[in-house]
């Protein structure tokens, strides 16, 4: 039992699936703008919700909202399920798979066998797509890798029902409507417009206001909880921003590609020209990440480095708020 479906690698996971899942259907929309129509640029600091003992970060959405966002936008209809019990969910796959529909979906990170051990940890927010079965074993198409690979029944249930935040429940959708023809600039605009909303947003959870609120506590963290703990929270920060769903840095790398598109879709050069300062905002990003990591094994040979790494962060935010108030005026 095997879909005639195509893998393709991709940065991200969630785009990487989308993008392949719409492929599949003969839409070929690549990961940036399924990303950016999606609007998949993001940051959230929930210092209340502990994830691996630290805080918890994110760079992107919630799981699913980029897919669901740009498949509205375009038209696209998504069928998403879930299931409380594991039987059910196994033959539910079972029966897209006999119907020639590859599906995506959302699973943990740990017991994923294939992935190298340095990236296992608790994180529930994955995607992958399963594109058939043979001789017990699903085929699995992993967006993030450059190989495809299999899952047995057993480990594909258990990384299908990881526990903990983000828990995914058996979750899978695939895309059962694709319109002849997609509307691209409406849906670009709207994918930029809700970007640059989010990220100026007046509240300190969320965009700019949350990257700032991050920054000015790691010099206070490492005075009130000391350098273990503070690096800890640190390697978390950089953990979510470089190795799980590409985040941060990555991030900025893709939205610019998309932007460099969009220019194209809307004949607006000026969108050509934020595109490079956002990849220019994405190499800080990395910058900023390659300093925590010399933090946090010990590495570094700065004096007062948690200041110098609240500074770095704070520079970062003033960037993106003036790129978020350039890139809502050209549209």
């Amino acid at each position: 039992m095997k879909v005639d479906f195509e893998h393709h690698q991709t940065a991200h996971c969630e785009n990487g699936v989308a993008s392949n899942l719409l492929r599949n259907k003969g839409l070929h929309l690549s990961e940036p703008m399924v990303f950016g129509i999606g609007s998949g640029l993001f940051f959230v600091y929930l210092p209340f919700l502990k994830i691996n003992f630290a805080p918890g970060f994110s760079y992107r959405p919630m799981p699913g909202t980029i897919f669901t966002k740009a498949a509205k936008r375009l038209g696209i209809k998504i069928k998403r399920e879930k299931f409380s019990n594991p039987k059910e969910a196994q033959l539910a796959l079972e029966r897209n798979l006999a119907n020639n529909i590859p599906t995506g979906l959302q699973v943990g990170v740990f017991n994923l066998t294939y992935f190298p051990e340095e990236y296992k940890f608790h994180f529930n927010a994955h995607n992958l797509v399963v594109y058939g079965k043979h001789e017990g074993r699903f085929l699995i198409s992993d967006p993030v890798m450059d190989f495809t690979t299999t899952l047995s029944e057993a480990e594909l249930e258990k990384v299908r029902y990881a526990k903990g935040a983000l828990a995914p429940k058996g979750h899978m959708y695939y895309p059962v409507f694709v319109p002849e023809k997609l509307e691209l600039e409406d849906a670009i605009k709207k994918g930029i417009r809700e970007t640059c909303s989010k990220m100026l947003a007046p509240v300190p959870l969320i965009g700019v206001n949350a990257i700032r609120w991050v920054a000015r506590s790691i010099p206070k963290w490492a005075t009130k909880k000391g350098t273990k703990t503070t690096n800890h929270y640190l390697g978390q920060l950089i953990r979510m921003q470089e190795e799980i769903g590409t985040g941060g840095g990555g991030f900025r790398f893709i939205y610019g590609a998309f932007l460099q598109e969009a220019a194209d879709v809307l004949q607006n050069e000026k969108l050509r020209e934020l595109s490079k300062e956002i990849t220019m905002i994405g190499d800080l990003w990395r910058d900023f990440a390659v300093d925590i990591a010399r933090v946090y094994k010990n590495r570094s040979t700065k004096t007062n480095v948690y200041d110098d790494l609240s500074k770095s962060m704070l520079h970062i935010a003033d960037l993106e708020e003036a790129f978020y108030k350039k890139l809502k005026k050209a549209i």
